[in-house]
């Protein structure tokens, strides 16, 4: 390759490097097992590195892509999002708490108001997302004296309020011991599931390593903006993959994500329970 090396990474095991050659942009990635990837040509280099996160996605070991993911979920759910099995077991109690969350605690009102924690504990203890040890610290938060900044920052985030709703939880959640991408993000995707969602990490990384998305290396614990548009990049390509599969809304798309990632070949053999979400890795 000829060239000047501008940027140079480790993205897991795979070291992407971007050149530029005049007035263009070349890059390869290159795998731990040798030899390289490309080299790919694009006059804008952010385009370009793009490219290699997602080439460097697909020399993940775990990598099958999309249609291995769909194939992986229909094989536990062969009727796909319209099956009653999938509804019983992934998709009803999820709608309930949504049902539950805009009848107590409506979006427009929670961003404003006071007075919302115990509904809004309520809603955390209605679903099997968070694991038991976050669900513990919850009561600290919604009962104590920070209940109505934690909950005003969240529907300030769910209405579009970006990276100072999401300082704003971080903050309150800090204080608590309970920052935690699955307690931020969980109500913001049940108020907005359209424009939000919900992430359990190691499952979500999973997930990502499996479809060959860059989220698998960007994930950081810190509640950060970046890892978070990383996530929403993964749930719009997801989305645009699943489209003959019709999944209707963002609560589908969690399944999917949760179904690939969390579920093991044992899991759901005709007239089974599924496993349950808050007993994996958060």
């Amino acid at each position: 390759m000829i060239g000047n090396t501008i940027r140079e990474e480790k993205r897991g095991k795979a070291t992407l490097r971007l050149l530029k050659s005049g007035t263009s942009y070349q890059g390869v990635v290159l795998p731990p097992s040798g030899g390289r990837i490309g080299p790919f040509h694009d006059e804008d280099p952010d385009r370009l590195w793009q490219r290699l996160q997602d080439e460097a996605g697909k020399a993940a070991a775990n990598y099958t892509g999309f249609d291995g993911a769909r194939a992986r979920f229909l094989r536990f759910f062969p009727e796909g999002f319209a099956g009653s099995s999938y509804a019983e077991w992934e998709r009803n109690f999820k709608v309930a708490a949504q049902a539950k969350l805009n009848a107590t605690a409506p979006l427009a009102e929670a961003a404003t108001g006071s007075g919302f924690g115990e509904a809004i504990l309520s809603v955390f203890y209605a679903t099997n997302l968070l694991s038991p040890f976050e669900k513990a610290r919850l009561p600290g938060t919604l009962r104590g004296p920070s209940a109505d900044a934690f909950v005003r920052a969240a529907a300030r985030f769910a209405q579009g309020g970006g990276e100072p709703g999401l300082l704003d939880m971080r903050r309150v959640l800090q204080s608590q011991d309970n920052a935690k991408w699955t307690v931020a993000t969980y109500l913001p995707f049940l108020w907005r599931p359209d424009a939000h969602m919900f992430l359990k990490p190691e499952v979500t990384k999973d997930f990502a390593g499996r479809v060959g998305h860059r989220f698998a290396n960007d994930y950081d614990a810190r509640l950060d903006m970046k890892d978070y548009d990383s996530l929403l990049d993964l749930v719009r390509t997801t989305k645009h993959e699943l489209a003959d599969l019709h999944p209707r809304d963002g609560i589908d798309v969690q399944s999917f994500i949760w179904i690939v990632g969390g579920y093991t070949d044992a899991d759901v053999p005709p007239g089974s329970r599924g496993p349950s979400e808050g007993t994996a890795n958060s």
